[in-house]
């Protein structure tokens, strides 16, 4: 019958029970690390023989936990002691002291078989895993090395070690250590603030209240759905509702995608929006009429530009977006040559359109003309929203179709666009005029040179790179 208990305390690294058995006799019953256990021990228990625990035996049972600690196998020691009468609730902790030990029981705790491949994954990603944990230094080097997680010229620190570490001196370890072992709650906050004294961005996970101070300091705190605690909840910014490392990797991923395609989604509207400015702007300059009317500025705003842009959201993801190096935080969003694109692009298509447009005003008319710059304008931004799908990789060798939402919305646009050129109805709404053969190949050529241009810039950048 459990009389009393003292709970697990990861400072003291062990819990003890209070047991009376049928005859009405007390004991006690402590598990824990070896060394808080074997520290606690003065005898030890052999075929049912109390014997005193000398350094030999000592150092056997040192002997045989660091053997099964590197097979990865998590070691606990057990101990006992008789005593004469039931302890108070005061004197529970007192009782850890004489005690008799018997033995020690090994768990098998298997990293998950993806485990290995998330930490591969993250080293191709630019991050760097650390492994944080209570278990034995033994262990966590075997477990570590095993997923990964440590390379060859990695070190170890364990919780002692921490506690002698000035904080100057833990950030100058802390780019070459990937093990901490028999660490306390206090340990990780240290090692949460070393890591980002050097500058790094610290994700850490956790599940135990004790983990809360840990998961509040570092930039991501991240909980443990159905192993954690509220308290580790409440204290992170992101829980895992499989509690499996490999999510964390895919939230990166996702992270990536979302932030590339956030870039392709500026880069397309702001590059059209210049275009069309500049169109406006270079008919000023050079004292020709207006070469597009407002209602065909409104539809190029929200069809032409929109319909495209809506499907950039959903661009699959790039070949090698797992395998570059994370961005700068304080990095400008137009950063990477971005804000440059926007201006040559916006220049190019201004200058493409008014072209046309000078080309046919002085044999056709104004109508006809704004009809081609209409035309020519549109089909600029669709040659330049399949450019612009990767900001490496050439569009023959993303693929065309690949995502068959922007093929989708680019070929609804130039029906659309055909609509307004050629139906009576549209034509007297947009104020637009049929258009011949030999112009609208006119229109297709130099609206396409927006597409040459942009492969030629990757194909430039990849080289320079290189």
């Amino acid at each position: 019958l459990r009389i009393g208990e003292i709970p697990f305390d990861s400072s003291r690294k062990l819990m003890t029970t209070v047991h009376k058995d049928s005859t009405g006799q007390v004991w006690i019953f402590s598990k824990g690390s070896i060394e808080e256990i074997l520290k606690r021990s003065t005898t030890v228990n052999e075929d049912q023989t109390i014997k005193p625990l000398t350094r030999h035996r000592h150092d056997e049972i040192m002997k045989i936990n660091r053997q099964l600690a590197g097979d990865g196998v998590r070691v606990l020691a057990c101990a006992t002691r008789k005593l004469e009468t039931a302890p108070s609730t005061e004197d529970l902790k007192g009782v850890e002291e004489g005690l008799t030990f018997l033995g020690l029981f090994g768990m098998m705790d298997p990293p998950r078989p993806e485990a290995k491949e998330a930490v591969a994954r993250c080293r191709e990603a630019g991050i760097r895993p650390v492994m944080v944990t209570g278990d034995h230094r033994i262990t966590a080097e075997a477990i570590a090395t095993h997923l990964g997680i440590k390379g060859t010229d990695d070190h170890i620190l364990a919780g002692e070690d921490l506690e002698s570490i000035i904080p100057e001196r833990l950030q100058s370890l802390a780019q070459s250590v990937s093990v901490y072992a028999r660490v306390s709650p206090e340990h990780k906050v240290k090692i949460v603030q070393a890591l980002k004294g050097q500058g790094e961005i610290v994700a850490m996970t956790g599940d135990g209240v004790n983990d809360a101070p840990a998961l509040r300091a570092a930039n991501i705190g991240v909980a443990m759905g159905k192993g954690g605690t509220d308290v580790a909840r409440q204290a992170a910014e992101m829980v895992l509702l499989d509690d499996n490392f490999a999510t964390i990797v895919s939230a990166v991923e996702e992270g990536r995608i979302i932030y590339d395609n956030i870039r392709k989604f500026t880069r397309y509207m702001l590059s059209t929006n210049s275009g069309e400015i500049l169109t406006m702007f270079f008919a000023i300059l050079f004292g020709l009429p207006l070469p597009l009317l407002p209602i065909q500025i409104l539809w190029i705003n929200l069809v032409s530009d929109g319909l495209p842009a809506l499907a950039l959201g959903v661009e699959p993801p790039e070949r090698a977006v797992m395998k570059r190096p994370p961005r700068h935080p304080k990095e400008s969003l137009f950063a990477g040559g971005l804000g440059l694109h926007i201006l040559w692009v916006g220049f190019l298509m201004g200058l493409g359109t008014i072209g046309i447009f000078g080309w046919t005003y002085g044999s056709q008319g104004l109508l006809h003309s704004q009809t081609v710059t209409f035309f020519t304008l549109t089909l600029f931004q669709m040659f330049h929203v399949l450019a612009i799908r990767s900001e490496r990789d050439a569009l023959w060798t993303i693929g065309l179709f690949s995502n068959p939402g922007l093929m989708g919305a680019v070929l609804l646009t130039i029906l659309f666009q055909l609509a307004i050129t050629y139906h009576p109805m549209f034509q007297s709404i947009f104020h637009t005029t049929a258009l011949t053969v030999e112009e609208l190949i006119a229109c297709i050529a130099v609206a396409s040179t927006v597409c040459f241009a942009v492969e030629a810039e990757k194909w430039w950048r990849y080289r320079r790179k290189s």
